[in-house]
């Protein structure tokens, strides 16, 4: 029976030491400053990072797009490109920091990252149980708002998903407990703060973008409080917005109704917690063509994160097929970059240019195979696409 008690003690205290680092995080949600404007910022800096497995390959070619369109404004000193170093995981297991000493102070220098996928240790493989670098940025950067789009409009589908990336169960995934050896708990949390301004995001894009429905989805029936409190924080922000309507779907019927022909073109604006949002984006990919497509952001008032949805894909570096991955996803990313600083002529333009290559010429075809084009030769296509004075007559005839 001591040992029980023990337990039960032990358990009570790593609880406690949770619940005062997330009041904390309330308070400072509560005194968080405005957004910034990058109109009144003398050089936008624009910070490159890497990542993992097949993320130096991919975010090269990404970064040779961005330098070929900021060509000008980076010669004029309005706009710098920088790497990132030291957050690949072999560095970041050498500091047993998910973020190393002076990464953060190098983060912070810039207004804007376009990141390559990081590794995320997992049980049995080579790395210490450090926890996600992803989620740890996100975190300290305050990026609370995932945005990931995903267009096909040869089916109709126009989605945009404002997932909250700052709470739920990711939030402490690394800091859940074994009480005993037959008990294991993970937590997840959800706060007025996160879920109100989750939604008003995802609310003020559907009113600047004409759009009369954003949809939530959660699991409030079963998840009853904290699912429950994101709900009740959506249908709070919805009356602020009368002229658009909230509409209300649990996750396990909104994964099916994604795949249903009638269902699907309804949904325009999706707004949900964390865990079911990474999930569920990752289907909603694959219409596009898969998770090697599709570019994601990480928004926070200062600071802001694009990146692709999927991972490093270990398996083919180790295969020695790296330089035939698909790089569209990090140029997706970068198109959500350069909107999200306000060179909105020209994200539009790479997001023309990526259809394109991508999904209607095809030119140059990807199979992550030596069958296929290397990343870097569909780069050269890419490139060449936006070079031509008639990209956007040559997009607008596929619609």
């Amino acid at each position: 029976m001591s040992g029980r008690r023990e337990a039960i003690e032990r358990a009570k205290a790593h609880f406690e030491e949770l619940l005062v680092e997330q009041m904390d995080r309330v308070e400072r949600m509560k005194a968080a400053e405005d957004w910034i404007d990058y109109s009144m910022i003398k050089t936008i800096v624009i910070g490159v990072v890497g990542g993992d497995g097949i993320g130096p390959y991919i975010s090269a070619e990404a970064k040779r797009v961005l330098e070929q369109m900021l060509k000008a404004e980076v010669s004029e000193g309005k706009v710098e490109i920088t790497d990132v170093s030291g957050l690949s995981i072999e560095e970041r297991a050498r500091a047993m920091k998910a973020i190393p000493d002076g990464v953060l102070d190098e983060l912070k220098r810039c207004h804007a990252i376009l990141k390559g996928p990081l590794t995320t240790p997992k049980k049995g493989d080579p790395w210490p149980n450090l926890e996600s670098a992803n989620v740890a940025m996100r975190r300290e950067l305050d990026l609370f708002a995932n945005v990931r789009p995903v267009k096909v409009p040869s089916q109709g589908i126009d989605w945009t998903f404002f997932r909250e990336n700052t709470e739920g169960a990711y939030i402490l995934g690394s800091r859940g407990f074994n009480v005993t050896d037959e008990i294991a708990f993970d937590f997840t949390v959800t706060t007025s703060q996160g879920a109100e301004r989750i939604a008003r995001l995802a609310f003020e894009h559907a009113k600047k973008n004409g759009v009369d429905r954003v949809t939530a989805v959660t699991k409030a029936n079963v998840i009853k409080t904290s699912d429950g409190k994101f709900l009740e924080l959506a249908r709070k922000v919805a009356k602020d917005y009368p002229e658009i309507e909230l509409d209300e779907w649990f996750i396990d019927i909104m994964a099916a109704k994604l795949v249903d022909p009638k269902r699907r073109t309804q949904f325009r604006i999706v707004v949900l917690p964390n865990l079911y949002g990474d999930i569920i984006t990752d289907e909603a990919a694959e219409f596009q063509g898969g998770v090697g497509t599709a570019g994601s952001a990480n928004i926070g008032k200062r600071y802001a994160m694009f990146e692709a949805i999927h991972g490093s894909a270990p398996r083919m570096v180790e295969e020695g097929r790296a330089q035939y991955a698909d790089p569209s996803s990090m140029m997706r990313a970068a198109a959500m970059l350069l909107g999200h600083i306000g060179f909105v002529d020209k994200a539009r333009r790479l997001e023309m240019a990526l259809d394109i290559c991508g999904q209607y010429e095809r030119k140059v075809v990807l199979t992550g195979r030596s069958d296929g084009a290397t990343g870097a030769e569909f780069a050269d296509y890419v490139v060449e696409a936006l070079q031509d004075p008639e990209l956007e007559a040559r997009w607008r005839s596929y619609q």
